[in-house]
Parts: structure tokens; C-alpha cells; sequence
């Protein structure tokens, strides 16, 4: 179906109407039905390629609350003004028009015996299998001083939105020669090269805004993702802007106090302009109480990202604990597939590839100045297993780290319509 603005519109009037009528998709359907709870790179695209590939041989529900989902990656290009924030929303009218139950509301209980998904408007939607891809949610305590009713005072910004949008006023408003700070999250956490490619974008910004100003990190980890790279890239771009504090140097012991606008690092009190606090991570919420959890992750099969607890479920992306695989979208959407097809098969008895994966991550230094990390991946009995790997280079040429940046922008356009339509 060609979209055009009064179609959108009448497909988001009839995901609007479906939160308050969850159930009437499949009512008086005699066809399996599949729900996922998250509409972001694991659950939109799982979603839409099983409604896709199944040819109406499977129903399917998506449960999402936001109706306009802001993408994670590529959240800090917007931070460094090469993207606006309307760039990264999208919303969920071409999954309707697709023939997906958009229901926008929360899923706040799973009955597993049921296999029935409450919603907090009211109401419970069934499964035959559910998949979960609910993202992350933050630790509780996991930074001394702040928890989330601190989240203005001190942003975290790693869920993409007005927290975004929040930390980049922040950063411009900093008095000249100020100080931006951050809290960077321990293993394993949302996109590795995520905190360090914010860093550079918050350096670019303050490098044409405000020169004088300093930026300070302080790092649990003894080394991060593509450390090399960015180490020399700030030393290129931003030389004698940032300073690094790892374990070392007391970069473990860290508190904050919102109110003061300070940062304790091993006891060593700094009075700071901003603060982007990114505390540890564990699988969003609706994974534990599904009792699908072991820690603070999700175990699945590496074969088709089914839960170890229950093989009626799913988990993927962030919140899955699944092997070698970073946390990012790419691994998402590429997990998704895999599920996919794992999920149709089982419902339908059509065939089952065998799983491969793969991931890579983009970062902007400066401008035109992309690298990359990535691996392709096999399915074990254990866990996902990598292959082989790549990683950019140090001292690469300009016309090469260029195509590396133009190949990102590609990516960002091709993902999205994968998982969007």
C-alpha cells in the first residue's frame, strides 16, 4: 500500500481505536498469534516480518507505548548538530497499514500459564508465542546520588527523546570555559562506542560554542570500544578538551549531588556545568516480570533467541543475554530476523535457515571523520558465537573515514525502513 498523509492518517486513527478494543484483532481469527512487546529495532522488525513472510497465516500484535519511536543510535549526531531530532522520530502507521495490531499502551504483566499479556489501559492480549524486546532499564543505585527522579538535573539520555533534546540545551548553555561531565555505564550496556561517540559530538559542539570548555569522564572500565580510534581522534580534534579518569585513577568510585552539581571521583569533589549520568543497565522491566531473567539479563537460545525459561518466548536485542553480540540495533534487527523465521516455522511448519547474525557499529568524530567495529556471528549451542571481526584502522585517510560516515548515513536510512516500512 502507497502511503500518502490522509492513508497515514487513517492507519494511525485505527492503531489509535485498537488500545481501547486490544483483543478484536485476533477474536474470531482460527490462526496463530504472535505478540511482541517493544517497537524498536528487535520488535518492530520481528513483528513486521512475521506479519510479512506469513502471508496472513499468523496474527500479529505489537505493543508499544510511545507512538513515535526516537532511535537510540544515532541520537548523539544530534547532539553534535549534524542531525535535528526530528531526523530520528518515527512512527508506527506503516506497520498498521501492513496489517500489525499497533496497540499503544504498556504491558505491565505476563501470564505465562494464561499466555496472555496484560495492559495497563485494562484488558490482557492472548499469544501462542510472545516475544519480548523491551530494551534496557537502569540499575537501581548503580551511581551514588542518582536515580531517575534526577534524570532533568542530571540527564542520562541513553533512551533517545526530550532526554536528548535535554542534554544538548544543557551543553549549550554552559557558561563559557565551563565544565560537561560524564558518568560512563561498566560492561555490558547499551551500544559499547555509544558514550565515546558522545563525547566526541559534545566536543564538537562545545569546539565551535564554547572552545574553552572541558569535558571529563569518568569510566569504571579499564578500555571501551574502538579506544584507539577515539583517542586519537580527540587528540587530533579536540586536543587538551577531555579528560578521562578510568579505574585507575578512581573512575570506579564515583558519586554525584544533583542539587550541588558536583561529581565525586575517589573523593575528589568537582563542581561541574553538566552532568550526563549513564548508570548500569539490566533488561526493561516487563522481561523480569515475566520471569524470564537470571541477573540483570534475559538468557535466550542462540538458534532462535528463544527464552531458557520458557519456549514460548522470545527475547531480543538489548535485554537478551545471547553471547558474543554487542548491545545495539544492528544486532536487534539482525536477531529479529533470525526469530523471525524461527517463529513462523513454528507456527506454520514453513522452513528454518540456520542462524547467522551480524552487527556493526558506526561512530562520528569530528566531521566526515566515521570509523567502525563489526563481526558476523553463528549460532552455538552455548550462545551466539563470533566468527570474524573488523574494526577501522588508526591514521586512515580522509576520503576514507568520509565513505565510512556516508556509509553510516546509508545504514540509518536502510534500517529504519526495515524496521518501520
Amino acid at each position: 500500500m502507497k502511503m500518502n498523509r490522509r492513508s497515514f492518517l487513517g492507519t494511525a486513527s485505527a492503531a489509535g481505536a485498537s488500545l481501547a478494543a486490544p483483543m478484536a484483532f485476533a477474536a474470531g481469527h482460527g490462526v496463530p498469534h504472535v505478540v511482541v512487546v517493544g517497537g524498536g529495532p528487535g520488535g518492530a522488525t520481528v513483528a513486521r516480518y512475521i506479519a510479512k513472510d506469513s502471508k496472513g497465516q499468523i496474527a500479529v500484535t505489537l505493543i508499544e507505548p510511545t507512538r513515535a519511536y526516537y532511535t537510540c543510535f544515532f541520537s548523539n549526531l544530534y547532539l553534535g548538530g549534524f542531525r535535528d531530532i526530528g531526523s530520528l522520530a518515527h512512527s508506527y502507521g506503516n506497520l498498521a497499514a501492513e496489517g500489525i495490531n499497533v496497540v499503544h499502551d504498556w504491558a505491565v504483566d505476563v501470564d505465562r500459564d494464561a499466555k496472555a499479556v496484560a495492559l495497563a489501559g485494562g484488558g490482557s492480549v492472548p499469544y501462542d508465542k510472545l516475544i519480548l524486546s523491551p530494551g534496557i532499564d537502569f540499575v537501581d543505585g548503580a551511581v551514588e546520588g542518582w536515580n531517575l527522579s534526577a534524570q532533568n538535573a542530571m540527564p542520562h539520555a541513553y533512551k533517545a527523546g526530550s532526554q536528548t533534546e535535554l542534554l544538548r540545551a544543557q551543553i549549550l548553555a554552559m557558561p563559557q570555559g565551563g565544565t560537561f561531565a560524564m558518568v560512563a555505564p561498566p560492561n555490558p550496556f547499551r551500544c559499547p562506542p555509544g558514550p565515546y561517540e558522545r563525547i566526541s559530538m559534545a566536543a564538537h559542539l562545545l569546539k565551535k560554542e564554547n572552545p574553552t570548555a572541558k569535558i571529563l569522564i569518568a569510566d569504571p572500565k579499564e578500555s571501551f570500544s574502538k579506544q584507539g580510534l577515539f583517542e586519537e581522534g580527540w587528540n587530533t580534534h579536540y586536543a587538551g578538551m577531555i579528560e578521562r579518569v578510568g579505574p585507575d585513577f578512581g573512575g570506579a568510585n564515583v558519586s554525584v549531588d544533583p542539587d550541588a552539581m558536583t561529581i565525586s571521583i575517589d573523593g575528589d569533589v568537582n563542581k561541574v556545568d553538566v552532568c550526563n549520568v549513564i548508570p548500569a543497565m539490566k533488561a526493561g522491566r516487563i522481561a523480569q516480570i515475566a520471569g524470564v531473567t537470571e541477573g540483570n539479563w534475559a538468557p535466550v537460545n542462540a538458534a532462535d533467541m528463544s527464552s531458557k525459561m520458557d519456549a514460548d518466548i522470545y527475547v531480543l536485542g538489548d535485554a537478551s543475554h545471547q553471547g558474543d553480540m554487542p548491545k545495539s540495533g544492528f544486532s536487534a534487527n539482525s536477531q529479529a530476523k533470525v526469530c523471525a523465521n524461527a517463529v513462523r516455522g513454528a507456527l506454520t511448519g514453513s522452513t528454518v535457515f540456520p542462524a547467522k547474525f551480524s552487527n556493526t557499529c558506526w561512530s562520528l568524530i569530528d566531521t566526515n571523520n566515521g570509523v567502525k567495529v563489526g563481526a558476523t556471528y553463528e549460532a552455538t549451542a552455548e550462545k551466539i558465537a563470533k566468527v570474524d571481526g573488523f574494526v577501522s584502522s588508526t591514521g586512515e585517510s580522509d576520503a576514507l573515514r568520509k565513505a565510512t560516515y556516508e556509509e553510516s548515513v546509508g545504514w540509518y536510512a536502510g534500517i529504519t525502513a526495515d524496521m518501520f516500512g
